[in-house]
Order: C-alpha cells, then sequence, then structure tokens
C-alpha cells in the first residue's frame, strides 16, 4: 500500500483538524508544514515530528510531497493551490475554495490539466444527521421538498476579527458570517437538494460591528427550477453560538436539523432520530471535541480516493457549486437584484 507524503501550509486555528486526521490515515504521514511565523512552524513541527519551512515553494523543492493541505487565509487558496498543482502535487484545501468563482473554476482546470486531486472541506456533509436525512429523501420516503428554511445566529466578537489582518475585509476573506461561518449550512441545504438553482436574491449588511467591512448579516431565498423556494437567515453578533437550524417541510414528513442532530417526523406517526455518536470525540492535547471528529472522515476518504484512482465523497464539482451558491448571494446583496444560475 502507497504511503502518501502530505504537508500542511498554515499552522493556525484549523490546522491541528488536519494534522491529527492525517496521522489517523493509514496510507499517509505527515512529513512537513509550513507558517510564515517561524516559531509557530517549530513549535508545530516538534510536536508532530516533522520538517518545517517559512516558504512553501521552498518546501516543494526541498520536501518528496504527495498532498498539500491548505489551512489558509481565504485569499491564499487559490493562488497557493494552482501553484502546488502544477508542481504536480494533490490539494485539499479548506473551505471557501476561494473568494471568487473565477478563482475556482481555475483551480478545477488546474487539477484536470495536471491530473492531481483537488478536494474542498466540506465536513458538515459526515455528520450522521446530514447522512440520515439525505438517505430518506433520495430514498423517496419523505416525498417532494416543498419548503426549507436554515437559520445560522453565531458570535464572532470584535477580538475574533480584530485578531487578523485579513478576516473582515472582502479582499482577504471574501465577505463575512455567509462565507466563513453559514457556509457550512448552506452546503448541507443545497448538498441534501441537490437540484438546480434558479435564481438568488439576498440582502446582506453590517449591524454588528464597526470595525469591519464585510456583511455580519444575511437573509435571502433560493428559488430552485423545480419550483422549490428555501430561505436562509445568518447573523454573527448574536449574544452566543446558538444551535444552526434547517427545516424541511416535506409530501410525507417534517425534518428538523439542529446542529448535528436530525429529526424526521413522519405523518403516519414514525419518529426518526439521528446525532452524533455517544463517546466519539476529536482528541488533540488535553482537549476533547466533537469539532474535528468529520474532518477526520472526509481526509481519511480523500486518501482512499487517491489510492483507488476513484472521486471522494465530495468532489470538487459539487464544492464549486456552493462556491457559485454564496458567490451569487454576494452578488445579489451588493447589486440588490435576482442573480440567475
Amino acid at each position: 500500500m502507497k504511503n502518501y507524503k502530505a504537508a500542511i501550509i498554515g499552522c493556525g486555528n484549523i490546522f491541528p483538524m488536519h494534522a491529527v486526521s492525517v496521522q489517523k490515515c493509514e496510507n499517509a504521514s505527515l512529513v512537513a508544514i509550513c507558517d510564515i511565523k517561524e516559531d509557530r512552524a517549530r513549535a508545530k513541527a516538534a510536536e508532530f515530528g516533522c520538517n518545517w519551512y517559512t516558504d512553501y515553494k521552498e518546501m516543494l523543492e526541498k520536501e518528496e510531497l504527495d498532498v498539500i493541505h491548505l489551512c489558509l487565509p481565504h485569499f491564499l487558496h487559490a493562488p497557493v493551490a494552482i501553484y502546488c498543482m502544477e508542481k504536480g502535487k494533490n490539494v485539499l484545501t479548506e473551505k471557501p475554495m476561494s473568494i471568487t468563482l473565477e478563482d475556482a473554476r481555475a483551480m478545477i482546470d488546474t487539477a484536470d490539466k495536471q491530473n492531481v486531486l483537488l478536494g474542498c472541506i466540506f465536513q458538515n456533509r459526515y455528520n450522521a444527521g446530514t447522512v440520515l436525512v439525505k438517505e430518506q429523501y433520495q430514498s423517496g420516503a419523505l416525498g417532494k421538498i416543498l419548503s426549507a428554511k436554515c437559520f445560522v445566529t453565531w458570535n464572532r466578537s470584535d477580538d475574533y476579527y480584530g485578531g487578523s489582518d485579513w478576516k473582515g475585509t472582502w479582499e482577504g476573506e471574501g465577505g463575512g458570517v455567509i462565507i466563513d461561518q453559514a457556509i457550512h449550512t448552506l452546503d448541507m441545504l443545497r448538498y441534501i437538494i441537490d437540484e438546480d438553482i434558479e435564481f438568488i436574491e439576498a440582502t446582506i449588511a453590517k449591524r454588528g460591528h464597526a470595525k469591519i467591512e464585510v456583511e455580519d448579516t444575511a437573509e435571502g431565498i433560493i428559488k430552485y427550477k423545480s419550483g422549490l423556494m428555501t430561505n436562509f437567515h445568518a447573523i454573527n453578533y448574536y449574544s452566543y453560538d446558538a444551535d444552526v437550524e434547517i427545516e424541511l417541510a416535506c409530501e410525507n414528513a417534517v425534518v428538523e436539523m439542529v446542529s448535528d442532530k436530525s429529526t424526521i417526523r413522519f405523518f403516519d406517526g414514525r419518529t426518526i432520530i439521528a446525532e452524533r455518536t455517544p463517546g466519539e470525540s476529536f482528541d488533540y492535547g488535553n482537549v476533547k471535541s466533537y469539532w474535528g471528529v468529520n474532518h477526520v472522515k472526509q481526509i481519511k476518504n480523500y486518501y482512499e480516493s487517491l489510492a483507488n484512482g476513484t472521486q471522494p465523497f465530495i468532489p470538487v464539482e459539487s464544492a464549486y457549486k456552493t462556491q457559485e451558491m454564496v458567490c451569487a448571494i454576494y452578488k445579489s446583496g451588493k447589486e440588490n437584484k435576482r442573480i440567475y444560475l
């Protein structure tokens, strides 16, 4: 069995999710990491027993690598991914793919040209609740989805934005609550419905943060070509991180997805519930958390796909459709009009 040599670029908050996940893969080894902050790179390299760099181009020249994980600011996803793929490396990037639709397409085109595997993290598709609802809908048990809505009401303090030179900016982050927080919920909804979108009509605003450029409030509708209409509401100045909510009104049932738990109430009296496995946790240092469990699942699947020469569970074209939806929300909000896809 081939052992894939992996490197991670970026040692910020999301870094442990990738580093520990690679360690849990039977066919992958973490051999190098890179961060522009030398002290951080040194510390993580010592912790995970690998080489460290402050220049990713130097790392690619000196190391024999198969896969590059990108845990970088949003605006760097596309240029760094394209550079790595042009060097013949497979790439797995954190969400979003990029901050523009054009860059996302350029990433896919480069992957196709270089015959490498490009992936994007949308780990919430692996939630037990998401899996249940998708299976029940695909089987026909739910009947037609008649309407849907989702809510993301979280809190991101001024310190959250003040501690970064790229968050809260259009140029660096590409947006606010939609592209950074609500993108996972919108991705789950789009993944479950899996239909072509006709148009998106959205309103975006800055209401709770005085010192950022981007939106912290977003509302709108997503109209599908089948006639289905879905609503979304997202803010990140709530008093706390409330549970994410998705509700589907179907022909045969009502579906309530709250955080990582899904409850399906059929009109014939049956109820099905799915939630995370008790005791399932992501262990890093002295911290045990459910956040990270699904990173392990997606990253394992990515390496299995590499080994088998197959598409991963989340193909990059599917991630691109979520990018398309997010970009349309911003275009609609900025131009104050419907955006037809």
